[in-house]
């Protein structure tokens, strides 16, 4: 898999060896400043992990440098503290090191407290919800971040208020008043719409289930069971909420 993965990407995207006229020791394509202080590879070695590949192509294919397993990013944790490569990367912490900020916390245990993983003082990460009504897509950021994407349902002709908002109070199981309940309620601003899960009516019946990434609601976003859970609980009163 890996061998097809960096024959397509050589194929489809021609490459040139020059490193943007940074020093680049090995000709790897990679330059030294960003082997030592971003991808932890051998700036003197053009094959860290001895698997075949240049540093460049793996990285540019996706893959982990440091291990000579076919792993992608995604799937690798070189250094074991509960992140991934892939997101040791986007947190510009050290792939090599379980405790970039010497704090005496795995990078990973700190992403999944929301500290910082760079700062040794006790640093929240700010969170932040961006909704897409277009593509009715839900992503979720932590500290710019993008942690992870969800499938929604948003109002119909345009009723979903779009611009800047704020989660201003949160309810296990809040009362619509059209009737029916709506589990793991986020409510915006003056709460007249909310991100909460599918809709439930007094009788049990599971409103909408069929209709995840279609605009139905009244304006609401709505989500399937286990990502309404998850983002109720994830996300705190004062969270931002931006919907375009």
């Amino acid at each position: 898999m890996k061998k097809i993965f960096i024959f397509l990407f050589i194929f489809l995207l021609p490459f040139s060896l020059k490193a943007n006229n940074f020093l680049d020791s090995d000709l790897d394509g990679v330059p030294d400043k960003d082997e030592i202080n971003i991808y932890f590879t051998d700036p003197n070695l053009r094959d860290t992990d001895y698997d075949g590949y240049s540093d460049w192509l793996e990285l540019n294919s996706g893959f982990s440098p440091l291990d000579s397993r076919p792993i992608k990013l995604e799937d690798s944790d070189f250094d074991h503290d509960g992140l991934s490569d892939r997101m040791e990367l986007n947190f510009k912490t050290n792939l090599t090191n379980k405790d970039t900020d010497g704090d005496g916390f795995l990078d990973g245990e700190e992403i999944k407290n929301f500290y910082n993983p760079l700062s040794k003082e006790n640093k929240k990460l700010e969170k932040r919800i961006e909704i897409n009504t277009g593509k009715q897509e839900l992503d979720y950021f932590l500290g710019g971040v993008k942690m992870g994407t969800f499938i929604i349902s948003s109002g119909v002709h345009g009723t979903t208020p779009l611009g800047q908002h704020i989660i201003r109070n949160k309810s296990i199981k809040a009362w619509s008043p059209y009737g029916l309940w709506m589990p793991y309620w986020l409510g915006l601003d003056n709460g007249r719409v909310g991100i909460h899960e599918l809709p439930v009516w007094p009788n049990g019946y599971v409103e909408g289930e069929d209709h995840l990434g279609t605009p139905v609601s009244h304006g609401c976003i709505r989500l399937g069971h286990d990502s309404a859970e998850f983002l109720y609980n994830w996300a705190e009163v004062g969270t931002g909420v931006f919907v375009y």
